[in-house]
């Protein structure tokens, strides 16, 4: 076959094939966390009955060959709506997460240092003027009475609540 003009316009119809395939694949990948959220997040993004049904089917499937085929069907149901709008909010959503999961252990780091590093107390005082430090200093002491005695950490989670109500007051 000669390669004329004729048949050039025949294999500019759209996307390939393996662009098509990934296409698919980041549908069924948003499937997949939409599968994943409750119900009650899965209302905010106001989908249509047909797709809110498949992701309920999917939800308690664990046979791989089953669970595959239920996300290629919900990767087909997404072709017909904009799922823009559904990446932007998951996205939101995980960042906020990935903020949240930072200011868990920025309070760790500072209830460590607290309870190993003497000095930690003043330079948390200087951070966060606002901070009870008898409060704190009692905390700390009895935390670390706790550990020595291999008691419950009761006040080794009291000390977190308290930084955890200190630091986002800031």
């Amino acid at each position: 076959m000669q390669n004329n003009p004729e048949n050039d316009h025949k294999q500019d119809d759209g996307p390939s094939k393996t662009q098509r395939k990934k296409d698919m694949h980041a549908l069924q990948e948003i499937g997949e966390q939409l599968v994943e959220l409750d119900q009650k997040k899965l209302i905010q993004f106001n989908l249509p009955e047909i797709l809110i049904d498949a992701i309920n089917l999917a939800r308690p499937m664990n046979k791989h060959g089953a669970r595959r085929r239920q996300m290629q069907y919900i990767g087909k149901l997404m072709r017909n709506i904009d799922v823009l709008p559904i990446q932007e909010k998951l996205d939101s959503w995980q960042q906020v997460s990935v903020h949240q999961t930072a200011r868990l252990h920025q309070l760790e780091r500072w209830r460590e240092r607290l309870l190993s590093d003497e000095h930690a107390l003043t330079e948390f005082a200087q951070k966060y003027p606002a901070a009870d430090l008898q409060h704190l200093r009692l905390l700390i002491r009895n935390a670390q009475k706790e550990k020595a005695a291999e008691k419950p950490p009761k006040s080794f989670r009291l000390l977190f609540q308290e930084l955890q109500v200190i630091i986002t007051e800031v």
